[in-house]
């Protein structure tokens, strides 16, 4: 499968990583569909991209990701705008310096990095498999290793910003590995991509209480160096893997597969590989999905 003429849906995508790669998938003949929480940055990151890519096929849904009712306007708009989806690019990422609950009384980080990627999937399948074979993309993030502390899983008792956005992204890896698992015999792929690091607006506003103590006397440091290690040259580096999955004929039936920031499979973190990790995630997450669809 080839992008050009396909449409692709990319969360997360009025600046950094998801703006870069909804911008390179634009150039190659995407109708691409931006997501953001601000209608003005929205509106002028379309502006940029048609400009800049020579397709004029690029518009934007304004929702907000930490909002389980956004997600399902998100969905139905999309559906009905579209009737099908080729790629859906689950891009969008939060990160917090204090524990925060959303108006679902879900931890904000998780809600955002976990809960709707997995929400929004499932409201997209009938526009997914209507285009099939279709492909959806998990971006994660951070430091892809650890461990996964259910007895914390939102932060209920220990909360250190960076940590649990580190967490959050692995929980993410086990909701996409037991989705995947569940897609086996539908015209759906779905894999996760790492893009590896990139000096974002997200990594930009961080404040020195959302850094592990041991690393914030050092803060002043990384704010002076990240932008020189990690500006754009690693901007469109980390959309490698992203751009790839989405674009490339030889993963058409490629499904389940962690790939790393040189767009390589690799094996999934040892958090991910376990049953009741997985399962529990998979659980908290339905659970969400399915108060909201009842109300």
């Amino acid at each position: 499968m080839t992008v050009e003429g396909k449409t692709v849906l990319v969360t997360g995508s009025t600046g950094g990583i998801g703006k870069e790669t909804a911008r390179q998938l634009a150039k190659l003949g995407a109708s691409v569909i931006l997501v953001g929480r601000d209608k003005s940055r929205a509106d002028t990151a379309v502006a940029d991209l048609r400009r800049s890519s020579g397709n004029e096929s690029v518009a934007a849904i304004t929702a907000d990701m930490s909002r389980l009712r956004d997600v399902r306007r998100l969905a139905q708009e999309v559906s009905t705008r579209t009737g099908g989806v080729d790629v859906l690019i689950n891009n969008a990422g939060a990160t917090r310096s204090h524990r925060e609950l959303t108006e679902d009384g879900i931890e904000t980080a998780f809600a955002v990095n976990v809960v709707a990627p997995f929400c929004l999937t499932h409201w997209l399948m009938p526009a997914l498999t209507a285009s099939g074979p279709a492909r959806v993309i998990n971006i994660t993030g951070g430091i892809p290793r650890g461990r996964i502390n259910l007895d914390n899983l939102q932060g209920e008792k220990s909360y250190v910003g960076l940590s649990f956005y580190n967490q959050t992204k692995l929980a993410q890896m086990a909701m996409s590995y037991r989705f995947a698992q569940q897609l086996k015999a539908t015209p759906v792929t779905l894999n996760v991509a790492y893009p590896g690091h990139a000096y974002t607006s997200m990594n930009k506003n961080l404040t020195t209480s959302t850094y592990p103590p041991l690393a914030r006397p050092i803060v002043p440091l990384l704010r002076l160096a990240m932008p020189v290690v990690y500006g754009h040259r690693a901007l469109l580096k980390a959309t490698r893997s992203s751009v790839y999955l989405a674009s490339s004929p030889e993963v058409q039936e490629t499904h389940g597969t962690y790939f790393n920031s040189k767009a390589t499979p690799t094996p999934w973190p040892s958090a991910v590989l376990d049953e009741t990790t997985r399962n529990t995630i998979w659980e908290l997450c339905e659970t969400h999905r399915d108060r909201l669809t009842t109300t």
